[in-house]
């Protein structure tokens, strides 16, 4: 009985170690944490007008870069750094 509930464990432990990780996004400044850790400019599926940018110049001129900028009102901005891309990623979320 101790054989088969060791093995059952260990199939469950293997089958949850290979599954790609979960990250839940609830705010601006979470989605882009999530950018910079990955490194790469992806939107995510809020329901809302969603802009993303990059830039290596700083977090400003990161926001600028964001769709809509300039063109709707934001309510909810994030800006993180990128160690892997050495630069700055920023997401604003808009009306």
């Amino acid at each position: 009985m101790r054989s088969l509930l060791a093995s059952l464990i260990v199939a469950v432990a293997s089958v949850a170690a290979a599954a790609p990780p979960v990250v839940v996004v609830t705010g601006a400044q979470d989605h882009a944490v999530v950018l910079a850790r990955r490194g790469a400019l992806v939107h995510s599926s809020c329901g809302r007008y969603e802009g993303i940018g990059f830039s290596t110049a700083g977090p400003l001129q990161a926001k600028k870069n964001c769709c809509y900028w300039g063109r709707r009102t934001p309510v909810d901005i994030g800006v993180a750094y990128s160690p892997l891309r050495r630069g700055w990623f920023a997401v604003v979320r808009y009306q």
